[in-house]
């Protein structure tokens, strides 16, 4: 299945108004479980950055992970890129218009390329690497762009599930994936070779948060890339089954998995 041409469809209606483009967010930021993991982990950043840092989001997306850091903590200085072109003008016209600019920059980059030697304390990457072939090549520049004793979060699909994948012959349920996902010692040992140490790997997305992101994501977005027209029982359908995703995204934070179709990786640079 194609994800893109859905992407590019929602940010073309949320971008109209800026209270469109903020609902948006916190929809987001309440049924994608991958949100959940993520923002615990930038609270534990949070509560040891207290005051001003330097952050690299690197493939913003949408820009809900640039909105939320730049919620948290309005001192930080927050540099977004990603491929999209559409994207990134969508993030600048919405962050200027809401105040966040400068605070909050956008350019087009490429991750395989981009490097800031030494620039950031964070770099948040959420649902990027599985879309890029030269992974260890971003690790390393990811390495050379953290501050000494910087922190890269990492939320990216597992081999044990991810992309739908759970056999040989199954397909990625995302065309964009150039990889189902990443084993824990596969990952580890990617980042080790580009420098990093204190590297911590969590499974997410164990029982309760798969069948969550079938309710919220996946069938929702089956049923877009068929027909547009399934655009109009999705509110209906959200009403339904919000408060369910909720619950379960609630318990899949909770539990410590064993498997998951989803890694949280937590990686240092030594200072």
């Amino acid at each position: 299945m194609q994800y893109d041409p859905v992407k590019a469809k929602i940010g073309k209606l949320v971008n109209r108004a800026p209270w469109m483009r903020r609902m948006f967010y916190g929809l987001l930021d309440r049924l994608l479980l991958r949100t959940w993991h993520v923002k615990r982990a930038l609270r534990e950043f949070a509560a040891q950055h207290p005051g001003k840092a330097s952050i690299f989001d690197a493939g913003s997306g949408f820009g809900q992970y640039s909105y939320r850091m730049w919620k948290m903590n309005s001192s930080w200085s927050i540099k977004a890129i990603d491929l999209k072109e559409e994207q990134i003008a969508d993030c600048k016209l919405f962050f200027n218009k809401i105040g966040a600019a400068p605070a909050v920059s956008f350019e087009t980059g490429d991750l395989t390329r981009y490097k800031s030697e030494g620039a950031y304390n964070l770099i948040l990457s959420v649902d990027v690497m599985e879309h890029i072939e030269e992974d260890e090549k971003v690790f390393g520049n990811f390495h050379e762009s953290l501050a000494p004793g910087g922190w890269l979060i990492i939320s990216t699909p597992s081999d044990k599930g991810g992309s739908d994948v759970k056999h040989d012959h199954d397909e990625s349920f995302i065309d964009e994936h150039v990889r189902d996902g990443y084993g824990t010692d596969e990952i580890r040992n990617k980042l080790q070779r580009a420098g990093f140490s204190n590297i911590e790997t969590k499974y997410t997305y164990g029982r309760p948060g798969n069948i969550s992101w079938r309710l919220s994501m996946k069938y929702p977005i089956l049923m877009l890339n068929k027909s547009w027209i399934f655009a109009i029982i999705l509110p209906v359908w959200y009403i339904i089954f919000a408060i369910p995703c909720l619950i379960l995204n609630y318990r899949d934070v909770k539990i410590l998995h064993q498997e998951g179709s989803g890694l949280l990786v937590v990686a240092r640079k030594d200072r």
